[in-house]
């Protein structure tokens, strides 16, 4: 009963949830009366979201309303890119948040060294934006996800497909 048990690694992003957020954020930036006549605006586009606001003061505000919704939905804040922030038209000034989806090489790689160092009988191996881990011990499997869920990555990682 030489079974191989396996997981896989991913780090997605739930745009769902993320417009949600967009919607509550936007919803408050309206009733607040330090917004009153105020050009603020959120655009989620694909994989990015843009943020406009009169000044950097009022933006730096948009952010902290939209990532105190997005705590309150469950979305981590890790994944999230900041860009810098540029003037743009009328006076005011944007920022471009990038939400970051799958796993890039160099974490990747950082996630395989973690692995390889737990000296766990496990293999892993890099599929695309996933990792696949596979193992004969469910428990060294499940000891790779607490090790991983300890560690200091720049990204939030989900485990699917637990076989």
């Amino acid at each position: 009963m030489s079974s191989e048990n396996s997981f896989d690694i991913v780090s997605k992003f739930d745009l769902q949830e993320m417009n949600n957020a967009i919607t509550q954020a936007e919803k408050e930036i309206e009733t607040r009366f330090d917004f009153k006549g105020s050009k603020s605006s959120l655009k989620l586009d694909k994989e990015a979201l843009v943020i406009v606001s009169d000044d950097e003061y009022k933006l730096n505000a948009v952010i902290d309303i939209l990532q105190s919704k997005m705590v309150k939905r469950g979305l981590t804040l890790k994944n999230v890119d900041y860009g810098k922030i540029e003037p743009a038209s009328l006076g005011t000034v944007r920022q471009k948040l990038t939400l970051k989806q799958g796993i890039d090489h160099e974490n990747a790689k950082k996630i395989n060294v973690l692995i390889r160092d737990s000296k766990l009988k496990v293999k892993s191996q890099i599929q695309g934006d996933q990792i696949r881990v596979t193992g004969k011990s469910k428990n060294d499997l499940q000891e790779i996800m607490q090790l991983l869920r300890k560690a200091d990555l720049s990204l939030d990682l989900q485990f699917t497909n637990v076989k």
